[in-house]
């Protein structure tokens, strides 16, 4: 690998090779019935169909240096489907996965929109661009050596029964993109907090397929086990958490006295309804933490019901503003607090305890500038 990545020859190796593991997991979202991906079969990931011509060998580069004419990438990805021990009739394509842009001035840019017979001459073009001294030189370079291979002692009709099946795939996500958007084809069947421990299963997985004689992953095996984290790591089925209704204890309400919401009703010296205003936040925010957990229905729930409740409430504090009295602030808190909770859909009866400390919740926060004295 170029493009001054890593120093360290083995651990450059190893990153390249989980690069090339995780192409072939990408490749494994999207199987269909009777396909499967191997590893080093024929290169780097293959994907097997029962039609060749929608079967895929593939050569993965993870490289930061741009594909020029005369980048080797090429050129072994080339001298590698040429070879006599590899059928390229058993693939419909080709392709030169790469991390790596077009160079400035290279000869390969249009590739994908050339026929056979064009991409040949773009070949011969860059072969020949070379002077006949450093074509026939006794120590060629290492370079020189891969396009003799390719482009010398093999007649136009052989190139071009593989040059019409070749891809280039440049600019390909690099490691840590493609990690990145792996988590991506999780969502919507696994909560984010668990997409970690479900991609570290499926990377496990997926080196657990190899062995001495193949490393090959079928469809039925990899939705069996992608349905097997699924069950363990989904969400499960929505449900309301209950709420005992109980009041804070002396202990509690003096550890959280310094809240804001506490501060509030404080304000308007309403202490005795502390217990149970500590208490309902407590279950509230106990719920968030531990029921909620991977459960994006009910948060969602949460959400819209604070946001309604907040206009709710508005429209009730300018009432209250109306009004004159010494205890108007106190009473305000009573309605709001003793009034049946309204319900929304996905939760049309709504718990006394949950309503609650969804209000006290509101209040806590700083942004909302909701309070209970009433200022006329």
């Amino acid at each position: 690998m170029s493009g001054g990545q890593t120093k360290n020859a083995a651990l450059t190796t190893a990153l390249a090779f989980h690069y090339q593991m995780l192409i072939g997991l990408d490749r494994c979202f999207s199987l269909e019935d009777g396909q499967s991906v191997w590893f080093e079969k024929d290169g780097d990931v293959s994907l097997f169909a029962p039609d060749a011509a929608q079967s895929t060998q593939t050569e993965v580069k993870n490289y930061a240096a741009p594909l020029t004419d005369h980048h080797e990438n090429l050129w072994k990805s080339l001298k590698n489907w040429l070879a006599p021990e590899f059928n390229h009739n058993q693939y419909g394509v080709l392709v030169l996965h790469t991390t790596q842009a077009f160079g400035a001035t290279t000869r390969l840019k249009d590739w994908n929109a050339q026929s056979a017979e064009q991409r040949l001459q773009v070949l011969k073009d860059i072969f020949y661009s070379r002077s006949e001294k450093e074509r026939n030189s006794e120590k060629p370079s290492e370079i020189i050596k891969l396009q003799k291979e390719v482009m010398v002692s093999r007649p136009d009709g052989e190139l071009i029964s593989v040059l019409k099946k070749v891809v280039l795939h440049v600019e390909a996500d690099d490691l840590s993109t493609l990690r990145k958007r792996f988590c991506t084809k999780l969502d919507g069947s696994i909560p984010r907090a668990n997409q970690q421990a479900v991609a570290e299963a499926l990377i496990g997985f997926i080196y657990e397929q190899a062995n001495n004689t193949e490393w090959v992953i079928k469809k039925p095996l990899f939705d069996q086990q992608r349905e097997s984290l699924t069950a363990r790591w989904g969400p499960t089925l929505f449900t309301i958490p209950d709420f005992s209704h109980r009041d804070a204890t002396d202990k509690e309400v003096e550890t959280y006295i310094t809240e804001l919401f506490v501060q509030k009703i404080r304000e308007i010296e309403y202490e005795d309804v502390l217990p149970e205003a500590v208490g309902n936040w407590l279950e509230l925010r106990n719920a968030l933490i531990e029921e909620l957990h991977g459960y994006p229905q009910f948060r969602d729930t949460v959400i819209r019901y604070r946001e309604q409740w907040i206009k709710a409430f508005i429209a009730k504090y300018r009432s209250a503003a109306r009004k004159q009295g010494s205890s108007i602030s106190q009473d305000l808190y009573d309605q709001v607090t003793s009034e049946s909770p309204f319900g929304i859909d996905g939760y049309p009866n709504p718990d006394f305890a949950f309503r609650n400390g969804l209000i006290h919740d509101v209040m806590d926060d700083e942004e909302q500038q909701l309070k209970w004295r009433v200022e006329p």
